[in-house]
């Protein structure tokens, strides 16, 4: 019996390990990176930045993608700004579908490293949860296409969350890529623009409106897309009670 549990320790650390790399480095990034992945640097650093993007295009996108992918991977501070840098340097086309495509190979990866270390274990737990994890887990129960959609389209779920939660439940890995991928160009392609116009801004000596996106003309469009993606969740409860 010892030597099972033995066994069984060294096995389940192990498959804990990435995750709890990825928490160390967040916490080590929020610390330490936090001011060199914001605006000000952004802004200081804005005419070398441009002018090695003109030297060497295709080096600056792939170097923008994995520094992008592993941002969004480990959780540190400055997706946003990437997102704002993203546009400055490639304009909002090809710029969203650059950030679009990191972004979801961060989230893939973090997806990924919480399944194989909590999946299980924490999935039991959210089965007895309350509040907005218990809600989503529901609906990703009931509807998983919908409700994947959903987290990503809302501005209101942490992207993080939009991560971590699939990742303990039955989502199959090519469904929370593709949902992931399609679920936040609509935020994607509204934040790049953003950076496309920041030379503006920079010129101006002003800051970018990263509120944006709650605006009535971006906001309403976008819980548009929420109420088509929740349409089928509705169709099914409602056509439960008729059920009863």
């Amino acid at each position: 019996m010892n030597d099972l549990t033995d066994k069984k320790a060294p096995n389940s650390l192990l498959r804990r390990l990435p995750i709890i790399v990825i928490g160390v480095v967040a916490v080590m990034g929020a610390y330490f990176l936090r001011d060199y992945l914001s605006f000000d640097a952004l802004a200081q650093n804005r005419e070398t930045l441009i002018e090695f993007r003109d030297s060497n295009y295709l080096l600056t996108v792939v170097a923008f993608i994995a520094i992008y992918t592993v941002v969004v991977a480990f959780s540190l501070p400055g997706a946003a700004i990437l997102t704002l840098t993203g546009g400055f340097l490639f304009a909002t086309f090809p710029g969203f579908l650059f950030n679009v495509i990191a972004a979801t190979m961060g989230a893939t990866a973090i997806f990924q490293a919480a399944r194989w270390g909590f999946g299980k274990q924490l999935g039991a737990k959210l089965e007895g949860s309350e509040g907005i994890t218990k809600t989503i887990k529901d609906g990703i129960d009931e509807n998983q296409w919908s409700m994947l959609f959903l987290i990503r389209l809302v501005p209101a779920v942490p992207f993080f969350l939009a991560n971590l939660i699939p990742s303990f439940l039955e989502v199959p890995l090519r469904r929370f890529v593709i949902s992931t991928f399609f679920g936040i160009i609509p935020g994607s392609i509204v934040y790049t623009s953003v950076g496309a116009g920041l030379g503006e801004v920079f010129a101006a000596g002003e800051t970018p409106n990263l509120g944006i996106i709650f605006e009535p003309h971006i906001l309403f469009p976008i819980l548009g897309l929420c109420a088509l993606a929740a349409l089928p969740i509705l169709l099914k409860a409602v056509r439960g009670k008729k059920g009863l």
